[in-house]
């Protein structure tokens, strides 16, 4: 547990320098802590460490988690989500990153209002094309926008991708710029607030900074391997 201290000094580090490299303030990025599979102690661990900023990939895990990790942490859902399990979601995720559909939408809007909350949620965008890969297609994007502008529980406050696996943290911009520029394209046609980006992980996080990121999840370079 002693190791996870270090990591996160060592990606806040990083996070900085990134920020600095591409001209932005340091405070405008945040890292999300992507703790799936690892039990409350970790979290802990990185609580101590000054983390308050968690992801998590399934809302079964989380919700066997949460309960025994400290109270005043802010839960980020950055794996699919599947229909049946919008009721959990909307109780246990104060931010969603990985809406797809109308169908998610409405879901966790009719549920965050039963719980008596207001979600932040971010549109999955699968700018890569690949088949296995979830997210909406760019062309579904305006009107999931409009749909999301529309619900009264939740706020649609940006987008979010994956790029294709690759070893070369390079491989990677062209899908971050490309979901910066559909995020600057919709936001200025609709007339939104889409300030937030979540692109980039532990070997790729320099380049969704350059990018544009708001948001990048880090779980390896925090945790270690799984």
């Amino acid at each position: 547990m002693e190791a996870i201290a270090g990591n996160l000094a060592r990606t806040r580090e990083r996070l900085a320098a990134a920020c600095a490299a591409a001209g932005r303030p340091a405070e405008s990025v945040r890292l999300l802590a992507v703790s799936k599979t690892h039990g409350p102690e970790a979290i802990r661990a990185a609580v101590a460490a000054g983390q308050l900023l968690f992801g998590e990939n399934r809302v079964q895990e989380a919700a066997a988690k949460i309960p025994g990790c400290p109270a005043n942490l802010q839960w980020h859902l950055v794996g699919h989500l599947q229909s049946n399990k919008a009721a959990s979601a909307a109780r246990l995720f104060d931010w969603v990153h990985s809406v797809d559909s109308i169908k998610v939408l409405e879901l966790l809007d009719r549920h965050a209002g039963e719980a008596g909350r207001r979600l932040n949620v971010l549109v999955q965008v699968n700018v890569s094309g690949e088949g296995h890969k979830s997210g909406a297609a760019p062309e579904e994007l305006p009107t999931l926008l409009e749909r999301g502008n529309a619900l009264t529980h939740l706020q649609v406050r940006g987008l979010m991708t994956m790029p294709p696996l690759s070893a070369d943290p390079e491989k990677a911009r062209p899908f971050f710029r490309a979901l910066r520029e559909l995020r600057d394209r919709w936001a200025d046609e609709m007339g939104m607030d889409l300030d937030e980006l979540s692109m980039g992980m532990t070997h790729d996080l320099e380049v969704a900074v350059g990018e544009g990121a708001t948001f990048v999840r880090v779980g390896t370079g925090i945790f270690g391997e799984r």
